[in-house]
């Protein structure tokens, strides 16, 4: 077991454990770090705890001190700085008639690097906007092609549920998310009601996906044949996979009738998944979401934030 200090930075999001050394570091303290990018202002964003050596990346580096208040100083300057050059490079951009959108810059804590985070269809040559760039700033110059996930994770935003963006609040990684994942979750296979902000399909469809896996595994699948504990022989109408209700058409006589029971009380065979029929509509919406869950792995193998 190790003692470790989590720190999070401001623009890449990401949480990174650092040694705490002899610092005494409460939760929400600002620390000052070294990394593969440079010298970097954090916050903790845990205290002190132990972490299995297994799940640390060697060598740990040790942080090398609490932020005062003139650093702190120093870091609002950055980011006014940062204004004035995401503007410049704004210009610079366009001078060079470069087909790339501009997301973010950022100065590292120590201001030896500028950092340029871009977005573009293609792969992009800016060696001569940097060239540019450098002459202007005189520092180390660097421009990072992301994702439109790793834009928005940057810019932050309100998803569709009222609340701040997953990607923006607390997630360090992104995980692989699929067309399966709403299906087995019974949504709306309409593009625009399950992508994020970004146009991506969201990142909360991974969240939910064990669970509802688990629990549909204990349900018959719409249409199926079962048998009610009143023994009557009936065809599956509709499901609550949360409260595990099943809804089933049995006939009395010449009548039918809708009754519900609880899945454990049924008898049916364990169904397979099976994708639900339909039409033009259905197929074009598959269509569009397979082409969205292509652009993610084409994205996946750009370049991302820096892992530090």
């Amino acid at each position: 077991m190790t003692k470790v200090i989590c720190v999070r930075f401001r623009t890449a999001g990401k949480i990174y454990y650092f040694s705490p050394g002899d610092l005494d570091i409460k939760r929400g303290d600002n620390v000052i770090v070294e990394t593969a990018r440079g010298v970097e202002y954090g916050r903790a964003v845990s205290d002190i705890k132990e972490v299995e050596d297994e799940n640390i990346v060697q060598p740990l580096k040790t942080v090398m001190r609490l932020a005062t208040p003139e650093d702190a100083e120093t870091e609002k300057k950055n980011r006014e700085r940062e204004k004035d050059a995401f503007a410049i490079c704004l210009e610079k951009v366009y001078k060079h008639k470069l087909d790339m959108k501009l997301v973010n810059a950022e100065y590292t804590f120590d201001g030896n690097k500028l950092l340029f985070y871009f977005t573009a269809d293609g792969r992009v040559d800016f060696r001569e906007l940097v060239k540019d760039l450098a002459s202007v700033f005189r520092t180390r110059i660097e421009l990072r092609q992301i994702g439109v996930r790793d834009e928005t994770k940057i810019i932050g935003g309100v998803g569709i549920c009222g609340r701040v963006l997953c990607c923006h609040a607390y997630l360090s990684d992104f995980a692989p998310v699929s067309i399966r994942m709403a299906k087995e979750q019974n949504l709306s296979l309409n593009p625009a009601k399950i992508s994020g902000v970004c146009g991506r399909l969201m990142c909360c469809l991974k969240n939910e996906e064990e669970t509802y896996e688990y629990l549909n595994k204990k349900l018959p699948g719409i249409g199926d044949s079962v048998i009610t504990p009143d023994g009557f022989k009936g065809q599956v109408d509709s499901v609550n996979v949360l409260r595990q209700l099943v809804k089933v058409i049995v006939e009395e006589g010449d009548e039918k009738e809708i009754k519900e029971y609880p899945a454990e009380e049924l008898k049916f065979k364990p169904r397979k998944y099976r994708p639900k029929k339909g039409g033009k509509k259905q197929d074009d919406e598959e269509k569009e979401l397979k082409e969205l869950e292509n652009l993610e792995k084409q994205e996946s193998g750009r370049s991302k934030l820096d892992d530090d």
